[in-house]
């Protein structure tokens, strides 16, 4: 606007905008006299006329398609950037499987530190020998102390060694000893420390269960 302004000597030019007309140069009746022969009359109104130039047509053209250009800049640099993931894909999910391994073990340390459980001995035998064991969930929700219970199945010798009945009044607890007990035998295999003092433990191939039933 400043340039026009200079090269036709009108101070009074403006160059405006509508969705109708798009942009265009308006002078006022008392200037017409100072167009130059480049400008071509678009419209012609109360006080003056409108006009526009081959460069501001041009101009026009750049300002409204900007953001279609933009757009599919966006969408060719999104296209670009997608290629070149999946290009990596293998070495990303090998990253992302270690680095997930690698959080579960940091979790458990975590756990583990924080809430004192101990490294379980695990050995080939039958044995499941836990020494003041806790509930891990059950133990961080209950309002007061958490009881921990000593379990041992491992008595070899006498008519059922595998074989522990659990008696007491309904609350007093008993489901929850049977599901520290699995819940304590899945950790130690998962490679994680258990919630005890001490635990030693076999290697088992399966869990079965029915509580509350």
């Amino acid at each position: 606007e400043q340039r026009e302004k200079e090269r036709t000597g009108i101070g009074s030019l403006k160059i405006k905008y509508t969705k109708v007309f798009g942009y265009y140069i308006e002078i006022t009746r008392s200037n017409l006299h100072l167009v130059p022969d480049d400008y071509r009359r678009k419209q012609t109104i109360a006080n003056g006329e409108r006009f526009v130039t081959e460069e501001l047509a041009e101009l026009q053209e750049k300002i409204l398609s900007a953001d279609e250009r933009s757009k599919a800049l966006e969408q060719r640099l999104f296209d670009d950037l997608r290629a070149r993931v999946a290009s990596e894909s293998f070495r990303l999910r090998s990253l992302a499987a270690s680095l997930a391994e690698l959080d579960v073990h940091a979790a458990l340390a975590e756990l583990a530190h924080r809430h004192g459980y101990v490294r379980p001995d695990v050995d080939e035998s039958l044995a499941l020998e836990l020494k003041e064991a806790r509930h891990p969930i059950v133990e961080q929700l209950g309002s007061g102390s958490f009881v921990p219970n000593d379990v041992r199945l491992d008595s070899e010798g006498e008519a059922t060694p595998r074989l522990m009945v659990i008696t007491g009044p309904n609350m007093a607890g008993k489901s929850t000893v049977m599901r520290q007990v699995a819940l304590a035998a899945i950790l130690a295999q998962a490679g994680s420390f258990v919630p005890a003092t001490e635990a030693r433990l076999g290697v088992v191939d399966r869990v079965f269960t029915r509580v509350g039933a």
